[in-house]
């Protein structure tokens, strides 16, 4: 449907504007326009270019903080073979031990939203810092069990922070037209992160029992120094500036993200707007959070998908699959604790490797494509897996397929649901309450990753771990149910145009909405 005088801006807010490729423009602009229009259209690629790079490093460095979640996920696997053998844990602390940095975390990613909204985005990813290093020094340097506990406390504390933090400050400063690779960017440095704990524990394995696991949790601190030099480089939200009415500090942030000054007053008012900042409402914290207990009913519908979402990638068993996989691989038929690692670092590249794949097509195919791909493929190497495991023995052959089957299933977690989970929940919530509902969807992803983690060895000792993945491959047949049903498509809408999309129930239940339908709901308003 053509749309006359209607533009989406740099990220995506819909605005009225005349611009030189609109059919109505102003007559005293003709004059002066064919001898401006060469120069002007260098100097337009020229800033377009530049404001592409700034929205590509301020992306790049918000996500660091995902490195040290990734790092702990990744350097754990490894590191409590060691840790168990050098303060002889039982299997109940080892699972405690695990699990409960993912149970701690959602305290973090609930003070996380309220936070962000009185420090700001960017100093929330600095606390978040800050929390997880003492954490990780802590455990690095750990007597006993019980001072293990403590810093994981601290690191959990501080993962709750950076998770929910990071795509929403993200999705705020980026253009609609990458807001969603752009977005997966903390997914690709958790998976970046977990490669590197892999190759830790492959590396610092040959060390003396009681020094190898604590340099392996040492390194984990080395993020820290590149996260205090990206605080000098970002900028805060504009969305966020203009909550606490910082409207010029806003429009400085806007020129730098975005390519065309004119369109930075139109963002700047459809901001104030969001935020009702131009009008007589006042941001209150007691608003939002009644809003969200008795919400109406399409903030009901984004918070089922939101939430629901955040608790289906992790119920399908990916903690488990990432932080058990030496026990898997030994449940195969792996017995050396070199290969073991040797076998895990192969996941990390797996994980890795297919995260990017995710990035470059999740702004091309679409969110929900990549959902269906990811779930349904999650779902056949799950089940895989449980054959493999019940069926195939100890032999070469099972444990060929047990590798096969695990490296397959993080590969299509990461090509789908495991970044664009994160990219829905940093964009379909209004701007009021974007922090702290996706401080939700985080702590139910995290409530859901503690309990994977934390029984998984118990419930494979009592229905044997084949069992176990035949249970994760049902949920995630119910996950590929809940996409179809219950996600819609986001691809190349602005914030505010996705939020219409739950205003309409028959368009939330999954069917593809058009721009000219879009123009039609706005005109209604």
């Amino acid at each position: 449907m053509g749309l006359v005088g209607v533009q989406e801006n740099g990220n995506g807010e819909v605005g009225l504007s005349i611009g030189t490729k609109n059919k109505y423009r102003r007559m005293d602009s003709e004059v002066t326009e064919d001898f401006d229009d060469g120069s002007h259209h260098h100097h337009q690629e020229k800033r377009s270019s530049s404001t592409r790079k700034y929205v590509l490093a301020c992306a790049i460095f918000a996500s660091l903080n995902s490195v040290l979640l990734g790092y702990d996920v990744g350097v754990m696997s490894g590191a409590i073979i060691f840790i168990h053998e050098d303060l002889k844990i039982t299997e109940v602390q080892e699972e405690v031990l695990i699990g409960c940095l993912s149970i701690l975390s959602l305290f973090g990613s609930l003070a996380g939203g309220r936070t962000s909204d009185i420090i700001g985005r960017k100093w929330t990813m600095a606390l978040a810092a800050i929390i997880f290093q003492t954490g990780a020094a802590t455990m690095t340097f750990a007597p006993s069990f019980e001072v293990l506990i403590l810093g994981r406390f601290l690191a959990g504390i501080g993962i709750g922070f950076g998770v929910m933090i990071a795509p929403i400050y993200i999705a705020e400063i980026s253009p609609s037209v990458a807001r969603g690779s752009l977005t997966s960017f903390p997914e690709i440095f958790i998976n970046l992160g977990i490669l590197l704990g892999y190759v830790s524990n492959f590396a610092f394995s040959g060390l003396p029992e009681h020094i190898n696991w604590r340099v392996m949790l040492g390194v984990g601190t080395l993020p820290s120094l590149f996260i205090g030099a990206a605080l000098f480089i970002i900028p805060e939200s504009p969305r966020w500036l203009v909550m606490k009415n910082r409207v010029d500090e806003a429009r400085a942030v806007l020129l730098k993200t975005i390519d065309n000054e004119a369109e930075v007053e139109e963002r700047l008012a459809e901001i104030l707007l969001a935020a009702g900042t131009g009008s007589t409402e006042k941001y209150e914290e007691k608003a939002v959070w009644r809003e969200l207990l008795s919400p109406s009913p399409s903030l009901r519908r984004m918070l089922i998908t939101g939430v629901g979402i955040q608790c289906f990638q992790q119920i399908t068993g990916i903690d488990a699959t990432v932080y058990y996989s030496p026990e898997i691989f030994q449940e195969a038929g792996i017995q050396d604790k070199s290969k073991l690692l040797a076998a895990t670092v192969a996941v990390g590249v797996s994980k890795t490797v297919f995260i990017l794949v995710a990035i470059f097509l999740v702004d091309k195919l679409g969110r929900k494509p990549l959902l269906y791909v990811s779930t349904i493929g999650m779902t056949i190497c799950l089940f895989s897996i449980g054959v493999t495991l019940t069926f195939l023995g100890q032999g070469q052959v099972g444990i060929a397929m047990a590798i096969l089957f695990v490296c397959s299933n993080v590969a299509f977690f990461s090509v789908g649901i495991g970044p664009v989970c994160w990219v829905l929940t940093s964009e379909i919530f209004p701007l009021k309450l974007r922090a702290q509902a996706s401080a939700l969807g985080a702590v139910g992803n995290r409530v859901c990753s503690g309990l994977v983690a934390m029984s998984f060895l118990s419930i494979s000792r009592a229905i044997s771990v084949g069992g176990t993945f035949f249970v994760f491959a049902v949920i995630s047949a119910l996950s590929v149910l809940f996409v179809y049903k219950l996600v819609p498509e986001t691809k190349g809408k602005s914030l505010e145009q996705i939020e219409l999309l739950f205003k309409d129930e028959h368009q939330w239940n999954g069917s593809e909405v058009e721009l000219g339908d879009v123009v039609h709901l706005v005109q209604k308003q």
